[in-house]
């Protein structure tokens, strides 16, 4: 696949009407699916967070049936890729104010998927710690939602190949997740993840991960956490839906971490179980 296809409200395309509040204000909510021998991974999950996301902000009707259908049609169409599915509120006139009448919008699009050098799951990663804060907003805590300029801000604070995540903070300077990423740490024994209910991205592999940590008798714990629980650490990881679990080995101004027998046993179970929820799972 040398180029991304795009396909919107079912048809393909990338053209979408300049009245559509995704592009207007960023209102809407998106999803990046893994897609692994035409299947896309966690496809459940994803739904599920989708649709608290319209709930919260109050979107109108979605017909969740057709939106799985969709993707998994065009998962099926290439081996390896990344699916980016975005739903907007719909094309509505000026104003913040949303009218009755709007129709969700539809877009999809399959990208190439992205390279990474070094074997940064078997290696590990350097991080950094960002300076762009995360705002907090309770409403909005959690979901993948359009407004992503925190975390463009603090991509753009280091040009350091090496260097593959930044880790943000919140303004009171609790650990919240990574630019693109969530994350772990392994303390005593135990995994401990920062609480999101005030700012930051709840993300699907984390949730794979605190459900996988029951199932292995690891105790898991979602808690607020600082930097000094970071250090504390014995290790670190970061997870998304693309690149599944990273073992952390550096964080600058932080330390040095090895990886684990948990890391390992976490990458072993999240891969074993990538396709665990893609039954029919739909919101009628």
């Amino acid at each position: 696949m040398n180029e991304v296809r795009c396909w919107v409200n079912g048809e393909p395309g990338a053209r979408v009407n300049v009245a559509e509040r995704a592009l207007q204000y960023g209102d809407g909510l998106f999803e990046t699916i893994r897609v692994r021998y035409a299947r896309p991974e966690h496809l459940g999950r994803h739904l599920q967070r989708l649709s608290a996301g319209c709930e919260r902000l109050k979107f109108p009707p979605v017909d969740w049936a057709l939106v799985r259908q969709e993707l998994e049609e065009l998962a099926g169409r290439q081996e390896d890729a990344v699916l980016k599915y975005i739903l907007g509120r719909g094309e509505g006139g000026r104003g913040y104010q949303a009218g009755s009448e709007l129709k969700v919008t539809r877009i999809a699009c399959i990208h190439r998927l992205p390279h990474w050098p070094s074997n940064p799951d078997q290696n590990g990663v350097r991080t950094r710690i960002c300076t762009t804060p995360l705002a907090i907003q309770p409403l909005l805590a959690g979901l993948k939602h359009l407004n992503r300029l925190e975390q463009v801000m603090a991509r753009s604070e280091w040009d350091d190949q090496d260097v593959a995540e930044g880790f943000m903070l919140d303004p009171d300077r609790q650990l919240i997740e990574g630019t693109m990423s969530n994350v772990f740490i392994v303390a005593g024994g135990e995994l401990l993840t920062p609480e999101l209910s005030q700012c930051g991205v709840a993300g699907v592999m984390r949730s794979v991960i605190l459900d996988l940590a029951n199932t292995l008798g690891f105790k898991a714990r979602i808690q607020p956490l600082t930097l000094d629980d970071l250090k504390a650490g014995q290790e670190v990881f970061i997870c998304n839906s693309l690149a599944g679990i990273w073992p952390v080995v550096h964080v600058a101004g932080i330390g040095e971490f090895g990886i684990g027998r948990i890391t390992r046993q976490m990458q072993m179970a999240a891969q074993a179980g990538a396709n665990e929820d893609s039954g029919n799972w739909y919101k009628t």
